[in-house]
């Protein structure tokens, strides 16, 4: 596969929609975790990423503009156990309850699908970021639109290369219906040595019209210490 530029690949999609990117530095010392929001409607775009004793929430930035909080209001990264799990959504509690039982990933997304938005029927992702730094991530989607079949594929990356990450993201670009992600998570480079560099890499790459909140945590294999950066467009 192809190793991408993933500024290019921001850059040339103004409606990525959501995406996470999940990788190792290029020397090879820290897990890289990466995931942003779009928004195209006023409710999606009214939202702001907060601190949570275990990781982040979504929040609304005007209360008073909140329509439907069902599909834009969730964690999208929480902590356990030394695992870290970032989600486009509520599936982030499936898995965190999950793992809390015993179970695995896996177990978790199986009792979920793709979002209920029709006509888009936007695709779940997820991934979970291991103590080791190896890491998966998973899509839920429709088949090819038909909602009567939810399609789940899983990627393990056991020994990530330094220097390297996977993105998926939700939308193959802008439209009406929007185009589900096709095909496999990208191959990417990651060559920014902080997570403050790849969050000033990632955000001034994300179309400005559309962008609304984007975190990046940087682990330390060695210590287990992270680095965060959140930016929102709503300050």
């Amino acid at each position: 596969m192809k190793k991408l530029d993933i500024a290019t690949e921001l850059k040339n999609n103004p409606y990525p929609g959501r995406g996470i990117l999940l990788g190792r530095s290029a020397d090879n010392t820290q897990a890289v975790i990466a995931y942003f929001i779009m928004g195209r409607s006023v409710n999606s775009r009214n939202r702001i990423f907060t601190v949570t004793e275990d990781g982040i929430r979504t929040q609304a930035f005007d209360p008073a503009k909140m329509v439907d909080p069902s599909l834009v209001i969730y964690h999208p990264v929480r902590y356990y156990d030394g695992k870290t799990i970032v989600t486009n959504g509520d599936q982030t509690d499936t898995i965190w309850q999950a793992f809390q039982e015993g179970h695995c990933y896996r177990h978790a997304l199986l009792t979920r699908t793709f979002e209920p938005d029709a006509p888009n029927y936007t695709p779940r992702i997820s991934g979970v970021v291991k103590p080791d730094g190896s890491y998966n991530l998973s899509i839920l989607k429709s088949a090819d639109g038909d909602p009567s079949c939810c399609c789940r594929y899983f990627y393990e990356y056991d020994v990530p290369v330094a220097g390297e990450g996977r993105f998926l993201h939700t939308y193959m670009g802008d439209g009406d219906p929007l185009p589900s992600f096709e095909g496999e998570p990208e191959r990417v480079g990651i060559s920014a040595a902080t997570a403050g560099e790849l969050a000033d890499l990632l955000w001034d790459s994300l179309n400005k019209e559309n962008k609304v909140s984007l975190f990046v945590r940087y682990i330390d294999l060695a210590t287990g210490k992270t680095d965060d950066v959140i930016k929102n467009v709503n300050e």
